[in-house]
């Protein structure tokens, strides 16, 4: 069955960086656009980005736009989220999915405080 497992998270200060990480199992990766989502305490989840499923296009929302950049190894199965320039406000669980699965991770917890 499809499983999708978040890593990379951690505690950050603001302007820092970190780069996450999804791997995927149980379906062809390579055939399926991957999205990034986050939720926040006491906020619903919202979409940060997808990557097409050969890389070549991406889509970012605009409260990461120019922070934020989504890439993709078809050979690992593997997305990434590399987040720069942190804010407090980008404190939230992320999770990885496959467009058009309803399965979601465990996701990885990004904390950005001083």
């Amino acid at each position: 069955q499809v499983q999708l497992v978040e890593s990379g998270g951690g505690l950050v200060q603001p302007g820092g960086s970190l780069r996450l990480s999804c791997s995927a199992s149980g379906f062809t990766f390579s055939m399926y656009t991957m999205s990034w989502y986050r939720q926040a305490p006491g906020k619903e989840r919202e979409l940060v980005g997808r990557i097409n499923f050969s890389g070549g296009s991406t889509n970012l929302a605009d409260s990461v736009k120019g922070r934020f950049t989504i890439s993709r190894d078809n050979v690992k199965n593997t997305v990434y989220l590399q987040m720069n320039s942190l804010k407090p406000e980008d404190t939230a669980v992320y999770y990885c999915k496959a467009l058009g699965y309803g399965t979601w991770g465990p996701g990885t917890q990004v904390t950005v405080s001083s």
